[in-house]
């Protein structure tokens, strides 16, 4: 029997259809919905348990994959499955979570399950742009607690333009791409990446994308009241005791208050605030604290959050004792380590960030072998964030989806800067050192010097920001290079990159509902004032980009040659190229772009790479007829010699014995011998030997009185009776 399936669709204004279908997959998920734009096609599915789990938050897991076989395609590697996600699948996982994640109860601690899957894939659909309306429709059609529907789309911009959710080949044309999440209230999520746009282009472009994002809520809301909306699930809820909160309150709001006022560091605050908490719990009896503990913590974290809001909003003063709008003290330094190809150390208050740049061939370049894209990017960011950068010992367990977040967001940051003639692939590795606020923005500013210190030819310096936001409602403040306790306390935060000229890329979490446009672009604009004071501090480091790499990095020359002669290059099973590497200590790639052969050369040594550009000419050498070349003798026969042409080593041509001299010539050694170095004349190809002519003797003046002995005609009548004389006494 067919399953009863309930659809609805929604339209894009240049009339393209987004399909939500519910009713025929995965029908023992709490919800399910497939969402089909074009033949792309995402399952998403939601389940959560029904008993809460022992901690104190949300146990939300979010999985985002693309299945190789929606493209038709084999998985990569020896077991040819599919098996961790890919970076990019990381990265929508973590745009999804964002948005989802505070729209479920505070309260809600059931293990929750969000998975979402690319069965089908459309060249023209990029299916990350549908995961949060995927993500959202499911949990829609299920019982679970959320407060309303969600989505997220990406934008570009074309010829000035805005777009909703572009297919790849025309973001090739974008100078703007981001992702934005949003309800039908309020805008909570945005990220992405632009070419020096402005505050106001940027504000525009979520509007734009907030439009488009209304239309989907409304049709999640259609689809579950079709298929009959369920009640909210019943859960057990977090106790409250009013009398608690008070008696915490009364206690502790005060030396909260003045101890965020008196604007220590990090750990000097965070033993102050520790030493209020013990004496908060001392009001406690032991018999009290075993009962009710966890909500005397509670109410405390509630009390310190409001006390340190109030402090910013009445007397503009924060945890450091910084203004809203400063930025910590900074210090930078380039050229820090030796071996490097380039290095910076860019400090900011309490964080601290090593930049390292390494240049290669494409041979390095990072390979991308997904479901959706193939291909490579030879530039390229990695972030690592210790444990020991905030003072922790914690187990190591690999590259977290943060790492790979914060990474992506400073590479977007930096990489319209990578001039598009470089011709190294570059790889930039951030260590986070020291964390207290924004490491991925220090990532940014160190990344930006290290490039420059590598002579990396950077269009412009590019530096960042993390900004926050706290509101009450009818006052606000912005904050300026906010601390790792703003983050959490405050109702945005928002990290901007970007040169003197415009945004480069952005990166933000909207914590409160309707946030104006005007405080946005407000924001935005303090934010600007804060990059460019950052990268003043940069530029009085290192004002420009190195001339050249340094003595130690490789050096890289490319050049093009025939594909004809990319097989004489690397010679019977790569032999020619093997030993010129090991020779000349280089490294040569050669890829065959557009028909012709792209040879990269890698070295330290300008001799050796001079080597190998010479051996190159050499096999592109076509010596022109009429002309004189100087000549090497290198092998003596008894008809002549085997000469090489002195400017083309390895093209060697014979002079044969009759064009040594004008006189007859008995020994070949009498005019010519090994090692001599001569004048000839280029004949070109002899049409009756098929071979290379040259001429020593065209060069000399010919004897007085000589007389050229006639040419022989193989085809006159008396040659053919001597031949056939000649064939008879055979």
């Amino acid at each position: 029997m067919i399953p009863k399936t309930t659809k609805e669709t929604i339209v894009l204004d240049d009339g393209r259809e987004i399909i939500l279908e519910t009713g025929k997959l995965a029908k023992q998920a709490h919800g399910s919905v497939v969402v089909r734009m074009g033949d792309a096609m995402l399952l998403a599915t939601v389940v959560s348990n029904y008993e809460s789990s022992p901690v104190d938050f949300l146990p939300l897991t979010i999985d985002y994959r693309e299945k190789f076989a929606a493209a038709g395609r084999y998985p990569g590697g020896f077991f040819k499955r599919e098996a961790r996600p890919s970076n990019d699948e990381i990265l929508v996982m973590r745009l999804v979570d964002r948005v989802l994640r505070p729209l479920f109860p505070s309260d809600y601690h059931a293990e929750t399950q969000v998975m979402i899957q690319l069965m089908s894939h459309d060249d023209n659909v990029m299916p990350d742009a549908l995961a949060g309306l995927a993500a959202s429709a499911a949990i829609q059609l299920s019982d679970i607690p959320f407060e309303y529907p969600i989505s997220e789309v990406r934008v570009a911009r074309i010829n000035d333009e805005f777009i909703i959710n572009p297919s790849r080949e025309q973001m090739e044309q974008a100078d703007m791409d981001i992702m934005v999440g949003a309800s039908v209230d309020s805008v909570a999520m945005v990220e992405g990446e632009m070419n020096e746009c402005s505050e106001e282009e940027m504000a525009e472009a979520i509007k734009f994308a907030h439009e488009a994002i209304k239309k989907q809520c409304e049709a999640q809301i259609r689809l579950a009241e079709a298929v009959g909306k369920k009640a909210t699930r019943e859960y057990e809820q977090e106790r409250e005791d009013e009398a608690i909160e008070k008696k915490v309150f009364e206690a502790a709001y005060n030396k909260c208050y003045e101890v965020a006022k008196m604007g220590t560091g990090k750990h000097e605050r965070s033993e102050a605030f520790s030493k209020i908490k013990e004496e908060v719990q001392e009001l406690f009896s032991e018999e009290e604290l075993e009962e009710n503990g966890d909500l005397v913590s509670k109410y405390f974290k509630k009390t310190y959050k409001e006390a340190v809001r109030k402090l910013v909003l009445t007397e503009g003063l924060r945890l450091d004792g910084r203004k809203t709008t400063e930025v910590r003290p900074i210090w930078c330094e380039v050229d820090y380590l030796p071996s490097t190809h380039g290095s910076a150390i860019f400090t900011r208050g309490e964080t601290q960030a090593l930049a390292t740049v390494t240049l290669g061939t494409s041979r390095e370049a990072n390979i991308i072998d997904s479901p959706t894209l193939q291909g490579e990017e030879t530039f390229y960011l990695h972030y690592n964030f210790p444990p020991f950068s905030t003072g922790e010992a914690r187990p190591l367990r690999g590259t977290s989806r943060r790492e790979i977040g914060h990474g992506n967001l400073a590479q977007r940051a930096l990489k319209g800067m990578i001039p598009e003639d470089c011709p190294y692939t570059v790889r930039v590795v951030s260590e986070v050192l020291e964390s207290n606020g924004s490491s991925s923005m220090a990532t940014v500013c160190s990344g930006t010097m290290a490039l420059m210190d590598a002579g990396i030819q950077l269009k412009k310096p590019v530096s960042g920001i993390a900004m926050g936001l706290i509101s009450d409602g009818e006052n606000y403040a912005v904050l300026s290079d906010i601390l790792g306790d703003e983050d959490h306390l405050g109702d945005m935060d928002f990290k901007v990159t970007g040169t003197a000229d415009g945004i480069t890329a952005c990166q933000m979490d909207i914590k409160i509902k309707g946030l104006s446009y005007e405080i946005l672009v407000s924001a935005l604009k303090q934010a600007r004032e804060g990059r460019l004071h950052i990268l003043d501090k940069l530029v009085e480091t290192i004002s420009e980009p190195r001339e050249s790499v340094k003595a130690h990095a490789p050096k890289i020359i490319t050049t093009t040659i025939p594909q004809d002669y990319i097989g004489a290059l690397i010679g019977p099973g790569g032999k020619v190229i093997q030993e010129l590497q090991k020779e000349t200590d280089t490294t040569i790639v050669i890829n065959e772009v557009d028909e012709q052969g792209v040879v990269e050369i890698l070295g330290t040594n300008q001799d050796g790479i001079d080597k190998v550009l010479k051996k190159i000419e050499s096999l592109l050498f076509k010596p022109e007829v009429g002309s004189v070349y100087e000549v090497k003798v290198i092998k003596i026969l008894d008809f002549g010699a085997v000469v090489e042409f002195v400017d083309a080593p390895g093209n060697e041509v014979l002079l044969h014995v009759s064009e040594l001299d004008w006189k007859r010539t008995e020994n070949v050694t009498d005019v010519v011998n090994l090692g001599d170095v001569i004048d000839v004349k280029y004949f070109g190809t002899d049409p009756r030997t098929k071979k290379e002519k040259v001429s020593r003797k065209a060069l000399l003046p010919k004897p007085e009185g000589y007389v050229s002995k006639p040419r022989r005609d193989h085809n006159s009548k008396n040659n053919r009776g001597r031949d056939n004389r000649n064939r008879d006494r055979k």
